[in-house]
């Protein structure tokens, strides 16, 4: 994988988190729910990452 993906998955992925605890603050169901997404759209982005060095190696 390369760094600069682990680098943008990464930071979807603290995107999410952030987006979802300011949901929570704020009472904002929609943000919490888009937060979410975010952070499902890196842990999946990390896991085709993950397959592919593994059928390099």
């Amino acid at each position: 994988m390369a760094t600069g993906d682990k680098i943008d998955n990464k930071a979807d992925e603290l995107k999410g988190k952030a987006k979802e605890t300011v949901g929570k603050v704020q009472d904002d169901d929609e943000l919490k729910a888009e937060g979410k997404g975010d952070q499902v759209k890196g842990n999946v982005k990390q896991a085709g990452e993950k397959i592919k060095d593994a059928f390099k190696s």
